[in-house]
């Protein structure tokens, strides 16, 4: 089960599944209560079940869909509220290439979970822009993560072949993005979806 995490006073985490409701409410519910006040929310909560359609468990779609993109729908909603009574806040979702093309080593529960997640940006930067709420998303290629330290050699070549930049991305590279939609540099940006994926997808 995927977790939402939020710092709280140097050290203490409340944690939840991002897939429940309940835990989005009482992060930001946490979050007002020491803070007063919310500026930047990430969605960046996520999970892929490798498989093919025809292979794939209907539980196993559902619980991808639950994480992914309704986990998202469930922190803006909760956050929302709050920005638009302080007029201003920065929305970054986490999405992946994987929204824009297909690919065979990916679940269509994942594509899909995170091509709902582009949707949901847009129609939210659209909804919200009189509140002064920029809502953003990006889309990761290839990173080295965990997942990626598993592949074989000959795997992590064949990925890195296709890359026009011949290079996997770094977590500081994603961070970076992140950084630059939640700070005042992206002001006059909001419902895009910028590729992080040295080139793999280019739009």
């Amino acid at each position: 089960m995927i977790a939402a995490l939020l710092l709280v006073n140097l050290g203490n985490y409340l944690s939840g599944s991002a897939a429940n409701p309940d835990t989005a409410i009482e992060v930001v519910k946490t979050a007002i209560d020491n803070f007063g006040r919310i500026d930047i929310l990430v969605n960046n909560a996520g999970i892929n079940m490798r498989s093919s359609t025809l292979e794939m468990n209907l539980d196993d779609w559902q619980t991808v869909l639950d994480v992914n993109l309704n986990g998202t729908l469930y922190f803006c909603k909760a956050v929302l509220p709050y920005m638009i009574d302080q007029k201003c806040g920065k929305i970054v979702n986490v999405s992946s290439t994987t929204a824009k093309t297909a690919h065979r080593n990916a679940a269509p529960s994942y594509g899909a979970s995170k091509a709902g997640v582009n949707y949901l940006t847009m129609h939210l930067a659209l909804e919200m822009a009189a509140s002064n709420i920029y809502v953003n998303a990006i889309c990761p290629g290839p990173v080295e993560t965990d997942m990626s330290q598993q592949w074989t050699d000959e795997y992590r070549q064949e990925v890195t072949a296709r890359i026009p930049l011949r290079k996997l991305g770094t977590p500081q590279n994603v961070a970076d993005t992140v950084l630059f939609l939640a700070s005042s540099m992206s002001d006059f940006i909001t419902g895009e979806t910028i590729n992080v994926n040295g080139g793999t997808y280019m739009n």
